[in-house]
């Protein structure tokens, strides 16, 4: 499978498809600065009737990490152990997500609020205001994605909060209005991945 793309040698595509989810990390610390570039490059993102939905909670502090992780692998057993999944399999699924959350140089939880939104008086419309909000956040995500790789870390998007969040609020101590989205782990790679993408003749139609 293999996709052409313009101008490999551009800094642009490079970053682009350079990119990769990254699961491991050494040890090295993320400096504060740093991440505070990837949040610039994360809040210009375009976003609807630029509202700004988005909100980040962001810990480098370990015994944080590993309460954050501790706490969604308990609802995650909890789920697992309901759907009747093997214990054993239970053991090595959470073991294994608690230690990247836990091993990771920085987290950034990406949230979004409906507080400067548009609020409807029929609940279709409301519904789609708030989609919006959920799409304005992913591409600010995105953007912190594509400015981690390009300044040399590594990162990796993952969906848990999206299951627990009430166990992300009170492990971040986040506001009520805070709809956590997405777990973002960041860090110098300790791997390297590569992957590929189905080639536009299977994912376009030109009307």
């Amino acid at each position: 499978m293999f996709t052409a793309v313009p101008a490999p040698d551009d800094g642009f595509w490079h970053t682009l498809v350079g990119r990769r989810s990254i699961r491991r990390y050494t040890e090295a610390p993320v400096p504060r600065p740093l991440v505070e570039r990837l949040l610039t490059a994360a809040i210009w993102a375009p976003n609807a009737h630029n509202r700004q939905p988005w909100r980040f909670a962001v810990t480098t502090e370990p015994a944080r990490q590993q309460q954050l992780a501790r706490s969604m692998a308990d609802y995650w057993q909890q789920a697992l152990a309901a759907d009747g999944v093997d214990p054993n399999v239970i053991g090595r699924r959470t073991a294994i997500s608690c230690e990247r959350i836990s091993s990771a140089g920085a987290l950034v939880v990406g949230c979004l609020t409906m507080a400067d939104t548009d609020h409807y008086p029929d609940a279709g419309r409301q519904q789609l205001e708030r989609h919006m909000a959920v799409q304005s956040t992913a591409l600010a995500l995105g953007n912190l994605l594509l400015a981690a790789h390009h300044e040399g870390l590594g990162a990796c998007w993952m969906c848990a909060p999206l299951f627990a969040p009430d166990r992300v609020r009170e492990a971040l101590d986040l506001p009520a209005d805070w709809e956590p989205q997405a777990l973002i782990t960041l860090g110098y790679p300790a791997e390297s991945r590569m992957k590929e993408r189905k080639p536009l003749a299977e994912v376009v139609v030109w009307r």
